[in-house]
């Protein structure tokens, strides 16, 4: 039986003043190879629409003094061009497509067996949705981290690799090495670093996208839960279509927020270990957390470096989540197999 037929015994004898949510669609539900051509697809567009905002946090990630989004963007635009804002693209855009496919996977399968699981113990429906998606978030987060890893520090490389005058007007703008392309990238990290060097930073992106991956997803259907409480009326009213997406969006925003504040310094320390080196007699190696650390306390502001790039992180998170739980929410109502 599915989570949603367990969910719906559970409601099984509404009253008129029973709480309205939308409907769950699960991963029995789904027509899986729809669900992911879609996606792919889907994914790929809302990438494209927020990539330019990844790169200004980048960027203001690796530079050893404060500079401002508004700065970063003139420089850009004015030595790079629109291109500029577009740098490491191709290369996350292949990336995109399995880690998200990894992403969609484990995410449903985990929230639909956690979710089956802790209703027939006994839990109420409030509890076993943040426990199931919490769950889902954290298995989901790790899955993706074992593709996404070497796609973010392959594009992340290429995205603070502007034009060498750059320098003069934003500090600290550079890479360890000069790249023609994602492929040239990659062939000199495997020649200089090994395989180990795709995975640079990999535990710091579990330790920062694990727990706020759990922490989004609990919150967000328990913001949901709290947001459609305040619409009473009788159970089966029909579904508006506007009225979900005003909710989904708003409980994704919610729950961004936190998550952003929280996961700052260490999303900081990940970039820079993934993007910059260090220098010892004459050769380049990578750089260690507590060095990584140590050189953000040296460049000023103490720990309040840790926090430069938050704006657009926080924007990007903010506009990324409320874009993506929308445009997911759709593709699995799009994917629902017709019934029999």
């Amino acid at each position: 039986m599915s989570l949603g037929a367990l969910m719906s015994e559970k409601r099984a004898r509404p009253t008129s003043s029973q709480v309205y949510m939308s409907k769950e669609v699960d991963w029995q539900m789904l027509d899986k190879s729809r669900f992911f051509f879609l996606g792919a697809a889907l994914f790929s567009g809302v990438s494209t629409a927020l990539y330019p905002i990844v790169v200004l946090k980048t960027r203001q990630q690796v530079s050893p003094t404060h500079v401002s989004c508004a700065n970063i963007s003139l420089a850009i635009a004015r030595l790079e061009g629109l291109k500029g804002f577009y740098k490491g693209f191709g290369t996350s855009l292949l990336g995109t497509i399995p880690a998200r496919a990894l992403y969609m996977t484990a995410l449903e399968i985990t929230k639909s067996s956690v979710g089956q699981a802790t209703v027939r113990l006994g839990l109420s429906e409030t509890t076993s949705m943040a426990v199931s998606n919490g769950a889902a978030g954290l298995a989901s987060a790790v899955a993706a981290q074992v593709v996404w890893t070497p796609i973010d520090v392959v594009s992340q490389r290429l995205m603070v690799q502007g034009d060498l005058s750059l320098n003069k007007h934003v500090p600290g703008v550079i890479s360890s090495c000069r790249y023609a392309n994602g492929f040239d990238a990659f062939r000199k990290i495997l020649y200089s670093d090994g395989p180990r060097g795709f995975y640079r930073g990999f535990g710091l992106s579990i330790l920062t996208y694990a727990p706020s991956n759990a922490v989004w997803w609990a919150s967000y259907s328990l913001s949901q839960k709290k947001i459609w409480s305040r619409f009473k009326g009788p159970y089966g009213h029909k579904e508006d279509a506007r009225g979900s997406v005003a909710v989904q969006a708003l409980s994704a925003a919610t729950a961004s927020g936190c998550s952003a504040l929280i996961t700052m310094p260490v999303d900081t320390i990940k970039t820079r270990l993934q993007v910059l080196d260090a220098e010892e007699n004459g050769r380049r190696r990578a750089m260690t957390v507590m060095q990584t650390l140590k050189s953000l306390m040296r460049e000023g502001g103490g720990f309040g470096a840790c926090y430069r790039g938050l704006g657009p992180r926080w924007v990007s998170m903010s506009m990324s989540a409320t874009t993506m739980i929308t445009t997911y929410e759709y593709l699995k109502r799009l994917s629902t197999k017709k019934q029999t």
